[in-house]
């Protein structure tokens, strides 16, 4: 029989179900795998004790007859959403041992499915990040190999997830921080459509585009957790989107026979390292294999791209981080002459140098005489980027591409470079600035054995398509079985 560790979120769900296994014992293999494994820098904060209360409550609803489809599956989620039971720090000393008086809609909802909480899950600080080397905690290493960085924001949780540390993890995506992170580490993850998931408790970057979104190790589990985690959340969430909590399972098993993949020749230019290049190929050829039909398409402003995303979302982040002064809640600097000094001293001690980075643009970018030439032109070239997928749609139903230019990189790589970072995001940032539901599944291995990402992007609210999409690439390929040698 397969360690627990090893087996599916669908398959665990279904050894709970019938009490093959209790839930009380599965939290603690994975609290114990874990602490035994903490040397990846994955998880900020646990508390065996909540775990377990938790574990018990979903052994006595499994005995009561509940047959939820989740319950007593254990997750671990990422320290942007806030937590009444575990400490929330945003990766960030600005909120170091801040305790949350709520849980985030997206952790309350999968806590009603029965979900059992490992713990919180290290990011880059506030999310601001390509690498997860800008957690004031420390860095994220790849279980692929401990040299290299995860990807980012959500490294921890792809790094949890891909060293069997958790069966499933929460993520968020800005402009790539779920699926690149998917990539780096070989595991599946997918960003819904903008507003899917609400946002409340959701510790804001960017608000119009950070969204929320599962990662795990096949799209069948991400299935399950995204029907748990979407659905309308008015009350709370103003950019939540009246749209019905789905079903996303029931999409899985569908013919790929006369599916159109648009392929972007933007996506296949000078930057594409030469074997993720050659990984996407023979994906590609396997959806060929599968009945799918390769079509070109064009994203003629997908370069347009960075640019624009490296001027929203820091003025958002600016307008956003500015509740971090040190009156309400989070940190304050203990020596200040009067009020604006203890704002000055307070955000230079708690913000990390990324962060005030960002911070700095986007002011810079809202200021009088630059909001018109930079933020404003921004938005406008955003919607055209949204407008050349309209085209690009007409033409395909699912666009194909590498998730990232390159495998992940050493430690510290871009440590003089920040800039390679940004450029890193180039193939995740046009489908966030447009809205649009996209995921990373491992498609091979590149230079030093790691894993590639091939990224799959649909239209709005077709994350059914995408799943299924993904789920069939699975069904005929082992790549998301795949995990890194020397975590037994």
């Amino acid at each position: 029989m397969s360690a627990l560790h090893d087996i599916s979120v669908a398959d665990l769900a279904r050894r709970l179900k019938s009490r093959d296994v209790s839930a009380v014992e599965v939290a603690q293999h994975f609290l114990a795998r874990g602490e035994a494994h903490g040397d990846l820098g994955a998880f900020l904060a646990t508390d065996p004790e909540v775990t377990l209360a938790q574990a018990r409550a979903a052994d006595e609803r499994i005995a009561a007859g509940d047959a939820a489809p989740l319950l007593g599956v254990p997750i671990a989620h990422k320290d942007i959403f806030v937590t009444r039971d575990f400490p929330t720090t945003a990766g960030s000393k600005m909120l170091a041992g801040y305790r949350s008086p709520f849980d985030a809609t997206v952790v309350r909802k999968l806590a009603e499915a029965g979900m059992v909480t490992l713990g919180k899950l290290n990011c880059d600080e506030f999310a601001m990040g390509s690498s997860n080397e800008n957690s004031a905690w420390g860095p994220v290493k790849n279980p692929w190999d401990t040299r290299r960085i995860p990807g980012g924001s959500s490294g921890g949780s792809a790094a949890a997830v891909a060293a069997r540390l958790a069966p499933a993890a929460t993520g968020t995506d800005t402009g790539g921080s779920i699926r690149q992170p998917a990539s780096f580490c070989g595991i599946t993850g997918i960003k819904p459509t903008y507003g899917r998931a609400s946002r409340y408790g959701m510790i804001a970057y960017a608000s119009s585009l950070d969204q929320a979104g599962p990662m795990a190790r096949s799209a069948a589990d991400c299935a399950l957790l995204l029907s748990a985690m979407c659905g309308p959340d008015p009350d709370r969430d103003s950019t939540s989107l009246d749209t019905p909590a789905e079903d996303f399972t029931r999409a899985l098993g569908g013919s790929l026979e006369g599916l159109r993949i648009g392929v972007p020749r933007e996506f296949f230019g000078e930057g594409l390292a030469g074997d993720v290049r050659a990984a996407i190929e023979a994906a590609l050829q396997q959806y060929e294999k599968l009945g799918a039909r390769r079509v070109a398409v064009s994203l003629p402003r997908t370069e347009l791209s960075i640019p624009v995303y490296y001027i929203i979302a820091p003025a958002e982040a600016s307008s956003n981080l500015s509740r971090f002064d040190g009156v309400k809640f989070g940190h304050r600097a203990k020596q200040y002459a009067d009020l604006l000094d203890m704002y000055r001293k307070t955000r230079a001690e708690g913000f990390g140098e990324e962060v005030k980075q960002r911070i700095m643009v986007g002011t810079y970018v809202l200021s009088h005489g630059y909001y018109d030439a930079y933020y404003l032109q921004a938005q406008k070239v955003r919607r055209m980027i949204a407008d050349d997928f309209r085209r690009a749609f007409a033409e395909c139903d699912v666009i194909a591409g590498p998730a990232a230019p390159t495998v992940a990189w050493q430690l510290g790589e871009h440590g003089s470079d920040p800039l390679a970072d940004y450029l890193a995001d180039i193939f995740t940032l046009p489908a966030s600035l447009a809205g649009l539901p996209g995921m990373s599944i491992p498609c091979g291995l590149g230079a030093g054995g790691m894993p590639v990402g091939l990224q799959l992007i649909g239209s709005w609210f077709q994350e059914g398509r995408l799943l299924n999409a993904a789920h069939a690439f699975q069904q005929a390929t082992d790549f998301h079985l795949q995990h890194p040698e020397g975590l037994s």
